[in-house]
């Protein structure tokens, strides 16, 4: 399984930065990483859109396209993982996750989102979020492949 991860801002070393190596070095299937950034100070609705722009630059054609978003879905771990086996069994991949800037994603990006995926109700730093994700990459991973790192529920589609 192919997965891209871009995002807006860059990673500085630190705690954030740890957690995200910690889990991509333990995650079997490739996740190539790309970064952002939108230095011009421009007014929020330009910067989202102009941010938008940016990460759909990182998309490849025929990726499915999963946006995460505070308004978006909230799944269980299995069904992220179910999610991503089907993805994987209709030959979409990669599978390309974006995260937005502070002030969120443009509308038109969340509209061609193939899943608008949200990591529960509360505010989460973006930084945090990228080591977040990928400790569910490999938590679907470990469920995919019947591993017991994952002592959750049984498998269903949410």
């Amino acid at each position: 399984m192919r997965l891209l991860l871009a995002a807006v801002g860059r990673v500085r070393p630190g705690p954030e930065k740890d957690l995200f190596e910690h889990y991509r070095r333990r995650l079997g299937w490739e996740l190539a990483v790309k970064e952002v950034e939108e230095k011009r100070p421009l007014p929020v609705a330009e910067r989202i859109s102009r941010e938008g722009a940016l990460l759909q630059t990182c998309v490849p054609v025929g990726a499915a396209l999963v946006v995460l978003d505070g308004r978006g879905r909230q799944l269980a771990s299995e069904g992220l993982a179910t999610r991503l086996a089907d993805w994987r069994d209709q030959a979409r991949q990669p599978v390309a996750f974006l995260i937005g800037g502070a002030d969120g994603h443009a509308a038109a990006l969340c509209e061609r989102a193939d899943l608008l995926l949200s990591l529960g109700l509360m505010t989460w730093p973006h930084m945090l979020v990228r080591g977040m994700l990928v400790e569910q990459l490999y938590r679907a991973e470990c469920i995919l492949a019947g591993h017991p790192y994952h002592r959750g529920r049984t498998p269903q589609s949410d």
